[in-house]
């Protein structure tokens, strides 16, 4: 049985597409993924990124708190059905005011409404997975991380999501790259933005 987890910002619109495909590869080869999440808002701490990408952490930092809030409180089955009430709403819905996002996605997850409140209560946690990933993968990149047993990658980024047929085949090439000891990376540039 091959191990997979998957680290998420809620506001990655690249996570999103790569949690479509691993949930259908999930449904296909009946494979539990466990997710967890990495904050983009942490992982660019200190960094020189535009002044545009840096308005959007403080929406990466409210979301990835929320959903480490929903881990904390509630346990780890909260963290797949909100973040895919957040990722139906941010993304493919295009909805940016997370005050109408957050309670909506609270209450389709049948969590507690109270979890909207924004605190720095579970920021050691949030911290704790976030280096997870990033101590697999790296500084140099960022969400969504991938890990198939011990090893990690950054991605697959993809759009759209692959289903079928190409989501299993997908994967076992992503599977038969943490296979090989010395494989670090593949990349192109993408030229087209994220397909909801």
């Amino acid at each position: 049985m091959t191990d997979v987890r998957m680290w998420f910002d809620p506001t990655c619109p690249w996570a999103w597409m790569t949690s479509r495909w691993l949930e259908e590869v999930a449904r296909l080869r009946g494979i539990d993924i466990d997710w967890r999440v990495m904050s983009l808002s942490i992982l660019n701490e200190g960094r020189d990124i535009s002044d545009d990408y840096r308005a959007l952490m403080p929406r990466s930092l409210r979301l990835t708190r929320l959903v480490t809030a929903a881990r904390e409180t509630v346990g780890q089955e909260s963290v797949k059905p909100l973040y895919d009430a957040l990722g139906m709403r941010l993304h493919p819905g295009g909805e940016k005011d997370l005050d109408v996002v957050i309670p909506a996605a609270l209450s389709e997850a049948g969590l507690p409404a109270e979890l909207a409140e924004e605190t720095d209560r579970f920021d050691e946690q949030l911290h704790v997975s976030h280096r997870e990933a990033v101590d697999l993968v790296g500084e140099d990149v960022g969400t969504p991380v991938v890990a198939v047993d011990d090893v990690a990658f950054f991605g697959p980024v993809v759009t759209p999501a692959p289903m079928g047929e190409e989501a299993v085949r997908l994967f076992d090439g992503v599977v038969a790259a943490a296979s090989v000891d010395g494989f670090f990376e593949l990349k192109r540039t993408r030229t087209r933005g994220p397909q909801f």
